[in-house]
C-alpha cells in the first residue's frame, strides 16, 4: 500500500495546570526537513520531540507547532510584577533634576513612571517538570498518529489516482498494434513509389530488399512495447506491495518508462501512433508529478 508524504496532526493533552496543543504538517520533500517551535519551558526536551516525530514519519517536509497555556486558577494570575524599587529611583532622579533646571515636577508621576525601561519585570518562565513533560510526549505521539492516518488515506486516493492512469497507458500500448503493419506497409510503398518515379534507375531487387528490411527493423517497435507493457506491471506490483515508502522505487519506474515511451515516439513514423505516444507521455507526467508525493 501506498502512503502519502502530505498530511496534518492535532492533538491536546493536560495536567491539572497546564493544556498542551500539538499541531503537525507534513509535504513531500526528498528528506527529512523539520522545523519545530516548542515553548520556553520545553526548549531542552525539543531534541526528543524531534527524535520521537522522526522515527515514524521518516520523510517530508515537516512543521511542529506545540503551544502551553495555563488553565488553573492561581496560573490566571498575571506572571509579571511592577518594579517598585525601579520606579523609586526614577522618581528621586527625575525629582533631582526638575530642582536643577528649574522646571516643575510632572504631574502625572505614575503614568510617567511605568513607561520607563524595566518598570515591569516579566517572571522567568520554569523548565517543565517530569509530569508536563510526559504529557508532552503522549501528545506528540498522538498528533503523529492523527498524521499518519491522514497520510494512509491519501495514499488510498494516490492508489486509485495511479492506477487509472497506468491502465489507460496500458490500453493505449495495445492499440498501436493495429496501426504496426499499416505503417510498414506504407514505408514499403513509399519507397518502391519514390524509387518508380526516377526514369532510369537500375537497382539491385535484392539489395533493395536487404535495405528495406534493414530499415524497416530499425522502425520495429516490438522490443519497446514488451519493456514498457513489463514497466507498467512493476509499477503495480510496486505500488501494492504491503510495505511502505514505495515513493523512490516508483519514480526510478516512471523514468524507464518514459524513455520506452520517448523511443516509441522517435520510432513511430506515423500520425496515428505519434498521437497515442502524446497522450501517454500526458498521462506519465501526472504521475511523475504525484509519485513526488508517496513516500
Amino acid at each position: 500500500m501506498l502512503m502519502s508524504m502530505t498530511g496534518f496532526g492535532k492533538a491536546q493533552g493536560a495536567t491539572e495546570s497546564k493544556k498542551i496543543m500539538v499541531e503537525i504538517k507534513s509535504l513531500n520533500s526528498k528528506q527529512m526537513d523539520m522545523n519545530v517551535r516548542v515553548p520556553f519551558a520545553f526548549r531542552e526536551h525539543e531534541l526528543e520531540v524531534r527524535n520521537l516525530i522522526s522515527r515514524t514519519l521518516e520523510r517530508g517536509k515537516v512543521d511542529v507547532t506545540i503551544t502551553m497555556e495555563d488553565i488553573s486558577n492561581e496560573s490566571a494570575e498575571t506572571t509579571s510584577t511592577v518594579n517598585v524599587g525601579a520606579l523609586m529611583q526614577y522618581k528621586r532622579q527625575i525629582s533631582e533634576a526638575a530642582t536643577a533646571m528649574g522646571v516643575a515636577e510632572p504631574t502625572d508621576w505614575f503614568s510617567l513612571l511605568l513607561r520607563m525601561p524595566d518598570a515591569i519585570k516579566a517572571a522567568t518562565p520554569e523548565a517543565a517538570d517530569e509530569a508536563l513533560v510526559e504529557v508532552l510526549h503522549n501528545t506528540v505521539k498522538s498528533a503523529v498518529e492523527q498524521l499518519m492516518n491522514h497520510r494512509r488515506a491519501e495514499g488510498v486516493e494516490l492508489e486509485k489516482f495511479f492506477s487509472v492512469r497506468i491502465n489507460a497507458i496500458g490500453e493505449l500500448l495495445q492499440s498501436v498494434s493495429k496501426y504496426e503493419n499499416e505503417r510498414l506497409d506504407r514505408i514499403r510503398t513509399r519507397m518502391e513509389e519514390g524509387l518508380a518515379k526516377i526514369p532510369v534507375a537500375e537497382y539491385d531487387k535484392g539489395r533493395l530488399e536487404q535495405e528495406m528490411i534493414f530499415y524497416i527493423e530499425k522502425l520495429d517497435v516490438a522490443e519497446e512495447k514488451q519493456r514498457l507493457g513489463k514497466h507498467l506491471a512493476y509499477f503495480m506490483e510496486t505500488m501494492d506491495a504491503p510495505a511502505a515508502g514505495q515513493g523512490k522505487k516508483l519514480g526510478f519506474i516512471a523514468q524507464e518508462m518514459g524513455r520506452e515511451i520517448n523511443t516509441l515516439g522517435s520510432k513511430s513514423n506515423h500520425a496515428e501512433m505519434q498521437a497515442i505516444v502524446v497522450r501517454m507521455k500526458d498521462l506519465l507526467e501526472q504521475i511523475k508529478e504525484q509519485v513526488l508525493n508517496v513516500m
